[in-house]
């Protein structure tokens, strides 16, 4: 095997990752390949200073989008190594990847990447996860625990996570620019960026969501009428407060996404009620942990007869990739 991927390789894996989540679709990242190595950059264009004052989601995304790379780099045929801010002159330069031929490449592997194309925000209501006993144990291993540290919620615990998410929601309520922002992000259809109106709820399904961000209503037919409440684990990622450390969960979060939907989940990320100091720390009171909440994430099962809604949309690859090397430096 040659030491590098083909062109035809590095492409489908930035594509991939550009199908990671991102706060409301934003997108924030730009790769750029020189020959030898993926370079990561974040896109300040595409931070949302009302909503995410301090970058720390943006940071969460590009994590995502990293960790969306190295599974479909590792589904190719190749192991990666990163090393994360390499040039302290520049903030922006978030990671630098490098290749080398894999060993082996798993079925774990094949079923992570695939499960890319698969994964999506799914913000209606959920029913327990099928065989949750069996699936738990394995969150603590499929993480290393320096990029983040899990926490499943009992299910007593849900009472105070939904009044953090209902504070919240009644303190960004008068906050003009963070609904205005939310507004441009959410609020009307956009190509190829922001959250669409098929990705949104009714009212009415949001008042059997506990525990989500309060987004643009849409109209039509409730959906899921046999799901009376949203009954799905909740699960935390925790970590430090340092960009490497904000980085490093979103590669976290990017595992735990693709790993439960290789298992037949639905899952629903969540950072809203992370954002305020005081949501913030009432669910670090609940983890019982030191560590600082980053994000949640809901966990369920959905009617196996369910149609999956259509992939909500993402810049094209033209937008999230340059190549700076001659064109023999990419091919096998």
């Amino acid at each position: 095997m040659s030491p590098l991927p083909s062109g035809d390789t590095i492409e489908q894996a930035v594509r991939l990752s550009g199908r990671a989540p991102s706060l409301h679709n934003s997108q924030p990242w730009r790769w750029v390949f020189d020959g030898a190595a993926l370079h990561l950059y974040s896109v300040r264009e595409r931070m949302l200073p009302a909503t995410d004052a301090s970058g720390r989601q943006l940071l969460l995304s590009c994590g995502l989008a990293l960790g969306h790379l190295r599974s479909a780099l590792a589904a190719a045929g190749w192991q990666t190594r990163v090393a994360y801010f390499p040039n302290p002159t520049r903030h922006e330069h978030l990671a630098t990847v490098t290749f080398e031929p894999a060993r082996i490449v798993t079925d774990a592997d094949l079923d992570r990447a695939a499960a890319i194309e698969v994964r999506y925000t799914d913000r209606l209501p959920f029913s327990a996860p099928n065989d949750w006993r069996d699936f738990e144990p394995v969150l603590p291993v499929i993480v290393d625990p320096r990029d983040a540290v899990i926490t499943v919620l009992p299910p007593e615990a849900r009472a105070e996570l939904a009044h953090a998410s209902r504070l919240t929601a009644a303190v960004r309520r008068y906050d003009s620019s963070y609904q205005a922002e939310l507004q441009w992000w959410a609020g009307h259809s956009l190509a190829a960026e922001g959250i669409p109106p098929e990705a949104r709820i009714s009212t009415e399904e949001r008042e059997r969501v506990e525990v989500s961000r309060v987004l643009p209503a849409i109209g039509g037919e409730s959906r899921r009428t046999e799901i009376d409440e949203d009954r799905s684990v909740v699960v935390v990622l925790s970590g430090g407060d340092s960009a490497i450390e904000f980085l490093r969960c979103g590669e976290a979060l990017s595992t735990i996404l693709l790993e439960c939907t290789v298992a037949g989940y639905h899952t629903c990320p969540l950072t809203h009620v992370t954002e305020l100091p005081r949501s913030r720390a009432m669910i670090r009171a609940l983890t019982g942990r030191e560590e600082q909440p980053q994000v949640l994430v809901r966990i369920g099962s959905v009617p196996v007869s369910e149609r999956r809604q259509p992939p909500t949309p993402r810049l094209p690859l033209t937008q999230i990739l340059a190549v700076t090397a001659p064109a023999t430096a990419v091919s096998e």
